[in-house]
């Protein structure tokens, strides 16, 4: 069995305290918004912690909002596991074909916004080791209703972010991102990409670090400012048929393609938490 690294603490400690404050930033804008009074009187929602224990060793803890005024579901979730592969599933992961042990850690979001004019946002950052070690993650943006202004603000702060550790890495991660979240069957783009990266390692664990740390912190940056752009407009009935079968897409691309899903599924991770990130209501219109 792996021995976790000197340095989980360090990782797990980061994530948490991440954790804690995305779920404070949500909190404060379902405390603000006032224009959802006008369709019904939806209460401010507050996360609700939730934990789970992995079946081999470690867990982690989910974070849940529903029903809000803001945002119909949340979930921000942290884990940190210590376990083996399966022998089938050992073979698709860098460094686990020989021993199949790993230690992963990190956060994981998706979050539905109630307003289809607010966009649908997943970001996760992580580290795993195997044999090898590496960092993955980024940040991508679904929305519902077209606005290329908030679009070019999300890509700028991406392009801002990675130039501070490479200028290389923006066009990459953002090509990467493009293809990654791609539906095939669909012929079609999920949404507006973001960045996608994944065995992350430049021999340089500290600079890798805090590349992954500065990814969170763009989460902070960029979506609450997009959310507080758009949440007091106001919807009608053809946005939220817009919305829906966006939702609809959403579902099929994690259920389906989505590595992060089929990785917590085949190691034996909570349901529960991996499956957060479909949305409370979706449509497949013909």
């Amino acid at each position: 069995m792996l021995i976790p690294p000197t340095y989980a603490q360090q990782l797990h400690s980061w994530f948490s305290d991440l954790q804690n404050r995305i779920c404070h930033a949500l909190e404060v804008i379902e405390e603000e918004s006032q224009i959802l009074d006008i369709y019904q009187n939806w209460q401010s929602g507050k996360f609700e912690k939730r934990h789970w224990d992995f079946q081999q060793n470690g867990g982690g803890q989910m974070r849940i909002l529903e029903n809000g005024r803001v945002f119909e579901k949340a979930g921000v979730n942290v884990s940190c596991v210590l376990g083996e592969f399966a022998k089938e599933f050992a073979a698709q992961i860098p460094g686990a074909s020989q021993d199949p042990s790993f230690w992963a850690c990190g956060l994981s979001l998706v979050i539905h916004p109630r307003n289809p004019y607010v966009p649908i946002v997943h970001m996760n950052t992580r580290h795993i080791i195997t044999t090898k070690s590496w960092f993955g993650g980024g940040i991508d943006l679904t929305p519902c209703v077209t606005n290329d202004a908030d679009a070019e603000f999300f890509h700028q702060e991406l392009q801002s972010c990675c130039n501070r550790f490479n200028p290389d890495y923006y066009p990459k991660f953002k090509k990467w991102c493009d293809e990654y979240f791609y539906i095939t069957h669909r012929n079609e783009a999920r949404g507006i990409g973001g960045i996608f990266y994944d065995y992350h390692n430049t021999d340089n664990f500290e600079n890798d670090h805090a590349f992954n740390q500065a990814v969170g912190e763009t989460f902070l940056k960029t979506y609450p400012e997009i959310v507080r752009r758009n949440m007091e407009k106001i919807w009608s009935q053809p946005e939220i048929d817009t919305q829906m079968k966006k939702r609809g897409r959403y579902v099929e691309f994690n259920l389906i393609y989505d590595r992060g899903t089929q990785f917590g599924l085949k190691t034996g991770g909570n349901a529960e938490a991996i499956l957060m990130s479909l949305p409370p209501t979706a449509s497949w219109p013909a």
